[in-house]
């Protein structure tokens, strides 16, 4: 049993409850189904847990931190009811996504829905007004990564603005300040919030705002060799999708077109400059990279976030499940 199963063991049963009773409040009978859909299908649980794992390991106790366990993995399940929308996602965690199973303008409505859920799950805080303040900031940064992510796409878009606005070129640096916004702040939160919900220590919260943070980052670069060389019947998800949606900003495609010679680099170029990407392109985009090592430098640059991780824990009350929670998100496989 790995950490997270361990985890899920002792908090899942209360983070369902959560999430099912702020959600159903006020749902009509037959939009239930449709609001309860994106949470059904299952996920890590990794944030809430997270959150909850921080705020036992510092007080002893994580009942206090229950509302904001559901605030983090409600923004979560928001976030990505959008993302979908934005990117025509059709599977998620081997299922339909929330648009494919219930249409485009249902899922807008879902996603109003979530947010909701999100501003009575803050009342129910142990500091609603601190945690009203840092729910915004904290979904304007998502907002904000995911902006940065579709201008680092190379076609794909018609919107005149990402026409307009998209970037001719993409760094390291770019792509690590637009996954810490896109997946880092909202695992940082999740730590941050743990803290928050049962201790008032600003450099104890810092730190655990600092855990999150990188702990995030080496997530979202794992998540990316995940997408260009994982099992898709253990991810969940379509292995090139981000070839298909004709990304710079994943770290494997980032550093294997540093490595290409000038004939692979320009047919891998070609294949994410497609208006659309077949399933063809995008299987041979995948070994195009094979004969790169950016899966190893990846890897390697996750690694070096999860060590910067490890070293925030020194400020907070030791926790080994932390200390494993942050191996677990270099190791996984899903």
């Amino acid at each position: 049993m790995d950490v997270l199963d361990r985890l899920s063991e002792r908090y899942g049963p209360r983070i369902e409850e959560a999430l099912a009773r702020y959600l159903s409040r006020d749902a009509a009978d037959d939009f239930r189904d449709a609001v309860l859909y994106q949470i059904s299908t299952g996920g890590k649980r990794l944030r809430p847990i997270l959150t909850l794992a921080v705020a036992e390991a510092v007080s002893g106790n994580y009942e206090r931190a229950l509302p904001a366990a559901a605030i983090v993995e409600l923004i979560h399940n928001y976030s990505l009811i959008y993302d979908d929308i934005i990117d025509r996602g059709e599977v998620r965690r081997n299922k339909p996504t929330t648009r494919a199973a219930f249409g485009d303008y249902a899922a807008i409505l879902v996603g109003i829905w979530y947010r909701e859920a999100i501003e009575e799950a803050v009342l129910d805080t142990p500091k609603p007004l601190d945690f009203a303040r840092e729910v915004a900031k904290v979904i304007r940064a998502i907002d904000e990564g995911e902006r940065l992510d579709i201008l680092f796409e190379l076609a794909g878009r018609s919107d005149p603005y990402f026409v307009k606005a998209r970037r001719p070129s993409v760094t390291l640096d770019d792509y690590i300040k637009m996954v810490g916004l896109k997946t880092g702040a909202l695992i940082a939160a999740s730590s941050k919030w743990g803290a928050m919900s049962v201790a008032d220590d600003r450099s104890l919260i810092d730190a655990a705002w600092d855990f999150g943070m990188n702990a995030g980052i080496a997530f979202q670069i794992v998540d990316d060799v995940l997408d260009i060389f994982g099992d898709p019947r253990k991810f969940g998800k379509e292995i090139g999708k981000d070839i298909k949606e004709h990304k710079r900003g994943n770290a494997v495609i980032l550093l294997g077109l540093e490595e290409l010679d000038e004939k692979a680099r320009g047919e891998l170029m070609s294949i994410l400059s497609k208006p659309a990407v077949s399933d063809d392109d995008a299987r041979r985009g995948v070994r195009i990279l094979e004969g790169t090592n950016a899966r190893e430098r990846a890897l390697a640059l996750a690694d070096r976030y999860r060590e910067r991780a490890l070293a925030s824990l020194s400020k907070m009350p030791h926790s080994r499940d932390l200390e494993e929670l942050a191996a677990f998100i270099v190791q996984r496989q899903f």
